[in-house]
């Protein structure tokens, strides 16, 4: 029973399998017709596409090409007009050229007539001058005939007639100029100068350097020579100074060119007197302990003129320049104290002509620098004086102001007349400098010589202890126009040929009289 059961079921089961795998297919069948129906149709869809589509970008391409032509075809036609065009205007030029080639040619043609014509010209005139030259030179003997002149002698007689004549003229025109700049200048001028020099509260008498040191008694040059001399030669060995001793009662005379080593002579010898103790080591310390002193004032010295003055930031080098001017003099005028004044007086000059007052007070006080070393180096102290300047870093006004303040170079700006006019001032007042008598007199003598070297002059006298030169000229040589070019020659000789303080006034009279007689 249990063997049929199975036996059937068995069966039952490969009916069903045999039954599902006929659907499986049928049904696989059925899936594969649709799929291949499918694929027709996509692939239908698929031509169709590709058939508008190519359709398509034929009808795009054949417009893009008909406008390519549309456009070729536009250049072209634009092309040929502007060829056209160009064609055109070469032939305008063509015959614009043609027209100029014509021109030209008949131009050469009428130079070429011209240029004959010329040349025929030149010939008659050389023709012409040669004859009138001829004329000439027989005129020129006829009248030297006559004239009883060479052609050169009657040449410079009519030379020296128009060059009395410019004089005349040039010496009227200056005196017109010259009165008209004084009218106008005159009272500034001398406002100004006056402002300086009241503002200016200076003592009259400078300081003077002392070279006579006093002695107790005569006994004491004695022990200042020493046994054998030695005192006086270690002296001398240690200051480089000279040491005179002579028949002065109660005096030993320093010589030396060197101001600030003839100082510290005087105070060593001063000191060593006041001790007692005079020997070569004592003065050996002695001078080396009053060099450091001097060498210190040098140094304040400068420093308070600078400060004073209100002018800083000085090269430590030209201060110490500065400060040693102290010992030096000009015309018995302390260097330093005139340097002083000339800076004070510049600052007010400049103030009052609206400059730099500052720059100008720089210059006065640095413009005699050069009188520091000038005993040891060659040359005149204005240009010792601006090299030093320049060496340590001045500007170059300073340099042009210093160099120019006695016109070793010639001045270029208003702070070299400046610094010129205040040193003028500071020289000039009264009490400010001295002279040997020697050298006054002389001066005196030279200032009338110069002078009466002058055609035309008849007298000539110095006054105002040689301040003021008065000529007087003759009436009948020199005309008025005249008197002023003469005044300026005097000047002009005067500052090349003589040294002198200050300045020298020139006055030149001219006068005419009438003297009659009245008789009985």
């Amino acid at each position: 029973m249990n063997e049929m059961a199975i036996m059937a079921s068995f069966v039952f089961f490969c009916v069903g399998f045999a039954l599902a795998y006929w659907l499986h297919s049928r049904v696989s069948a059925k899936k594969i017709e649709k799929a291949e129906s499918d694929a027709l149709a996509i692939k239908n869809d698929s031509r169709l596409q590709a058939e508008n589509t190519v359709k398509k970008a034929e009808v795009e391409a054949k417009d893009l090409l008909n406008k390519m032509k549309a456009e070729l075809e536009k250049e072209t036609k634009e092309a040929r007009i502007d060829v056209k065009n160009q064609q055109n205007r070469l032939n305008q030029k063509e015959e614009n050229i043609d027209k100029k080639l014509d021109q030209f040619e008949r131009r050469e043609k009428e130079l070429g007539k011209r240029e004959k014509r010329i040349n025929n010209r030149e010939t008659d005139i050389e023709k012409s001058e040669q004859h009138y030259k001829e004329i000439i030179e027989e005129q020129k003997r006829k009248l030297e005939d006559v004239s009883n002149m060479t052609a050169d002698e009657a040449k410079e007689l009519l030379i020296k007639a128009m060059e009395n004549e410019a004089r005349y003229e040039g010496a009227r025109i200056i005196k017109r100029i010259e009165n008209e700049a004084r009218e106008e200048a005159d009272k500034k001028s001398k406002s100004i100068i006056a402002t300086a020099i009241q503002r200016y509260a200076a003592e009259f008498v400078a300081e003077r350097t002392v070279t006579v040191v006093p002695l107790p008694s005569d006994e004491m040059k004695g022990r200042i020579i020493g046994r054998e001399g030695r005192n006086i030669r270690a002296l001398e060995a240690a200051t480089g100074i000279d040491l005179i001793i002579d028949d002065t009662p109660e005096a030993v005379i320093l010589s030396g060119f060197n101001p600030v080593r003839r100082e510290v002579a005087r105070i060593s010898l001063t000191r060593l007197i006041s001790d007692g103790r005079i020997h070569p080591a004592r003065i050996e310390d002695m001078v080396k302990k009053v060099t450091s002193e001097v060498d210190q004032t040098i140094k304040e010295a400068g420093e308070q003129a600078a400060f004073d003055l209100g002018v800083h930031g000085i090269h430590g080098e030209l201060i110490k320049l500065i400060g040693r001017l102290k010992f030096r003099t000009s015309y018995a005028q302390n260097v330093l104290q005139h340097s002083f004044e000339v800076g004070f007086l510049c600052g007010i000059m400049a103030a009052e002509l609206g400059l730099n007052v500052k720059l100008a007070r720089r210059m006065g006080l640095l413009h005699d620098i050069g009188k520091a070393v000038d005993h040891e180096v060659e040359g005149p102290h204005a240009v010792i004086g601006s090299k030093l300047a320049k060496k340590h870093g001045e500007s170059a006004k300073i340099v042009q102001a210093i160099a120019a303040h006695h016109e070793d170079i010639p001045p270029t700006t208003v702070y070299d007349q400046l610094v010129q006019a205040a040193d003028g001032l500071s020289g000039a007042r009264p009490g400010a400098r001295k002279e040997l008598l020697e050298n006054y007199v002389k001066r005196l003598e030279d200032l009338e010589k110069i002078s009466n070297s002058f055609k035309g002059v008849s007298n000539s006298y110095a006054i105002q202890a040689g301040r003021e030169l008065r000529v007087i000229v003759e009436s009948g040589r020199i005309s008025d126009e005249e008197s002023i070019l003469v005044s300026r020659d005097i000047v002009k000789k005067i500052e090349e040929t003589m040294s002198f303080p200050g300045q020298i006034k020139v006055t030149v009279i001219r006068e005419t009289r009438a003297v009659e007689y009245a008789n009985k």
